[in-house]
């Protein structure tokens, strides 16, 4: 029996946060997501300065992994949930969030459609989302570049500022 038979397609979420508790919300966001991905493992949380639009309080980032038996439109569908749960807002694309779950990755899977791109089209771009992925899973292929998350962050150009926050454990 191969491991994605046994324990479901392995899946990658970026998750942030700048506005209210913000690592309560990280904390929250993975404990609903364990629902789904039940062997789901988190990195430390980094401090992350916005992109985009920069007039806004910095983000507090993290990274999961884990399998899921579950579709990306049942994945989908508790992002939302979770999204309302904490009362996340309509606002303009890379402005403030209550929070925010991305699926970076879902298993090999290449999807383009206006709802949803996977991989994430930006992920490789992004210090933020590479950090903390490429500390809990360093050599995830990224199915389109076929590249490691290392390697990634390796090549990656974004020189935005990323501290370490807190450790994983209090997640």
């Amino acid at each position: 029996m191969n491991n994605e038979q046994q324990y479901g397609i392995p899946i990658a979420l970026s998750l942030g946060a700048n506005l209210g508790d913000r690592l309560s919300a990280l904390k929250y966001a993975i404990k609903r997501m364990s629902e789904i991905i039940p062997d789901i493992v988190s990195s430390n949380v980094y401090e992350t300065e916005p992109v985009g639009y920069t007039d806004q309080p910095a983000f507090l980032n993290c990274a999961c992994i884990g399998h899921t038996e579950s579709s990306i439109d049942e994945v989908l569908n508790l992002i939302h949930v979770i999204h309302g749960e904490l009362h996340r807002k309509a606002r303009p694309k890379w402005h403030e969030r209550e929070i925010d779950i991305d699926i970076l990755l879902f298993g090999d899977i290449i999807i383009g459609t206006d709802q949803i791109s996977i991989p994430h089209p930006r992920m490789h771009e992004r210090a933020f989302v590479l950090k903390p992925l490429s500390e809990i899973a360093p050599r995830m292929i990224h199915p389109k570049s076929e590249n490691t998350i290392s390697e990634l962050l390796v090549i990656c150009n974004d020189d935005s500022e990323i501290v370490i926050h807190t450790i994983s454990e209090e997640l």
